[in-house]
């Protein structure tokens, strides 16, 4: 797998994700943006198993990934969160960027790899980053692929 490209991928499968009416569009980076326009979905960390399958035959990646939200008003930027952190609907980012997994017998993220599952949300809590405060959580996101 190109992990450049997969972290790609990822971004912009979460950038489909319909937000109601009234707030603004998530933006979506591959990479840890110097700042963010809220609500922000970026691809961080990750972890690499290599040679889950003889022969460089399957690597697993899990990507840590965070959703930051604006925190003017505390209680509407966490009803925000908790829209695109469930597990269904328009504005659920699991729903959506399960939706790049493709049809069944096709490889996900256009290719790329075999499969994908949002695996999790974990670290609901306020976040810094370039010097302002968001309320966010992180959603692990599961990958593997061919490992040559």
């Amino acid at each position: 797998m190109q992990i450049s490209a997969v972290r790609d991928a990822l971004a912009t499968a979460a950038r489909a994700v319909v937000l109601p009416s009234g707030l603004p569009a998530l933006t979506c980076s591959g990479y840890v943006p110097d700042s963010v326009i809220a609500p922000h979905f970026f691809v961080a960390e990750y972890e690499q198993d290599f040679d889950k399958a003889m022969a460089r035959g399957l690597d697993e990646l899990v990507f840590t990934t965070r959703l930051l939200v604006s925190r003017a008003d505390d209680r509407a930027a966490q009803q925000v969160l908790d829209l695109m952190l469930s597990g269904a609907g328009p504005a659920s980012l699991k729903q959506t960027i399960e939706l790049a997994r493709g049809a069944p017998g096709e490889y996900a993220l256009g290719g790329l790899a075999h499969d994908l599952h949002v695996q999790r949300v974990q670290g609901y809590r306020w976040y810094e980053h370039a010097g302002a405060t968001y309320v966010g959580a992180e959603l692990m996101i599961k990958v593997i692929g061919e490992g040559n």
